[in-house]
């Protein structure tokens, strides 16, 4: 038996044949789920809209209004690229998304191998996002998921393997990019760059240079942003960095009725809503973020006391996707059954997923705490990506979709503890140490 295992894990890890399977296993069920044409909705509806808009030239607008920078628009952004080219359609939003699946596995891979040390470990990473039947549920829809958790990846990647100043400036320059996807990805920078520090050989040596590190991403960032934010002093006659909803976001997620999730039919700001048009966009948002924090300041106790609410809607439930497939799908009435039941698979595989990443967390911490390795290092980087939309929902509000870019690097925390016991029930212990820089 064990000879047995140790020639699996072995082909499993250096077997060209068995990298193939994977990535079969990766792109066609994703490359599948293309076909059934799952026409946008909610959300993916706007993004679409405006994506079709900015390719025909007619700028980024609100549904049948003027100009806004309500949402983000670094998705539409992107999409209208390959929509002037090929015109809009929900086959062109699932190739493109495809292509950054692809990347985002490729991406994912390396990133693996950096962290981990180890070929097997980073193997099983992209195994267990393949098999992840919500990861690949949103190739077909016309979200941000797919798009921003590949340059969220892509920003990670250069900036632990961070070779030379063109790794820095790629990271920089993408980060930018990222921002206008999701203004909150700025939180990263500090998130990797204080691992950077601490796991220096001389950590008050190392700071100098990470803050003129962070710096230079922050000023690369805005060269990408700022151009976007001074079409809004131009257009709306404010300066607005990236959009104009964080108020919404916030009085959405505390107020009165608040559950935890986003909670958008409270009187208070059904009433606000209703002045939104008198008010303008940008004094609305500013009247929302009034609502909440004016809330939040009324009733601490309350505020505090949602977080546990807030923190589960956030990573309790998952496989959202299948609500796109519900409203969009032509092939989902005569087949609810069976997406029923991907879902209660996928959420069986996401809380392993959780489940091990948890469990590997506390074996790390437990050996390097007795001196088997560094305790700080880039192992922690799949904890801190988990913990950057936690902090932000328990202010907020909790919605499951935002895990969605984290499940990869959990994946890496939870393939290293499978390839960890893998390599000790069959007598030969994986490597887990980082490369040198």
């Amino acid at each position: 038996m064990a000879g047995k295992g140790i020639r699996l894990s072995d082909w499993f890890a250096g077997s060209r044949q068995a990298l193939w399977l994977i990535w079969a296993l990766f792109v066609v069920p994703r490359a599948l789920l293309i076909l059934l044409n799952v026409q946008p909705w909610s959300d993916a509806a706007y993004y679409f809209e405006r994506a079709a808009e900015l390719a025909a030239g007619e700028g980024y607008h609100a549904p049948g209004g003027g100009p806004t920078a309500f949402w983000p628009p670094g998705w539409p952004m992107a999409l209208s690229l390959v929509f002037r080219v090929f015109g809009p359609s929900v086959v062109v939003v699932g190739l493109f998304n495809l292509l950054f699946a692809v990347l985002g596995g490729l991406i994912l891979l390396q990133l693996a191998r950096r962290i981990t040390g180890s070929e097997l470990a980073a193997r099983l990473t992209l195994l267990l996002i393949a098999l992840y039947p919500n990861n690949a549920a949103y190739v077909p829809l016309a979200l941000t998921e797919v798009f921003y958790t590949t340059l969220l990846l892509a920003i990670c990647w250069l900036l632990v393997e961070q070779r030379d100043w063109r790794w820095l400036a790629g990271a920089g320059l993408l980060l930018g990019l990222a921002t206008l996807v999701k203004a909150q990805t700025l939180v990263v920078v500090p998130l990797v760059l204080g691992i950077a520090v601490l796991r220096a050989p001389r950590f008050w040596a190392a700071i100098p240079a990470t803050i003129a590190r962070g710096l230079t991403l922050g000023a690369l960032a805005a060269v990408v942003v700022l151009p976007w934010s001074l079409r809004n002093q131009q257009v709306l006659g404010q300066f607005v960095f990236v959009s104009t909803n964080g108020g919404v976001t916030l009085a959405t997620g505390n107020n009165p009725s608040a559950t935890g999730g986003y909670v958008d039919n409270d009187p208070a700001y059904l009433a606000l809503l209703e002045r939104k048009h008198e008010l303008g966009e940008i004094a609305f948002d500013a009247e929302a973020k009034r609502l909440g924090t004016d809330w939040i300041k009324a009733n601490p106790g309350k505020f505090v006391g949602l977080m546990p609410a807030k923190f589960i809607k956030l990573w309790g439930p998952d496989g959202e996707a299948i609500w796109s497939y519900e409203m969009g799908a032509a092939s989902y009435p005569a087949n609810a059954a069976l997406y029923t039941a991907v879902r209660w698979a996928n959420q069986a595989w996401y809380w392993m997923l959780l489940g091990l990443f948890a469990i590997g967390g506390m074996v790390q911490a437990r050996r390097r705490w007795r001196g088997g390795a560094a305790l700080f290092d880039w192992w922690l980087l799949p904890y801190g990506i988990a913990a950057y939309p936690t902090a932000i929902c328990l202010v907020f509000s909790g919605q499951t979709r935002f895990h969605y870019p984290a499940m990869p690097f959990i994946a890496i925390s939870a393939a290293w503890l499978l390839a960890d016991w893998l390599g000790r029930r069959t007598g030969a212990e994986v490597e887990h140490q980082p490369m040198p820089c």
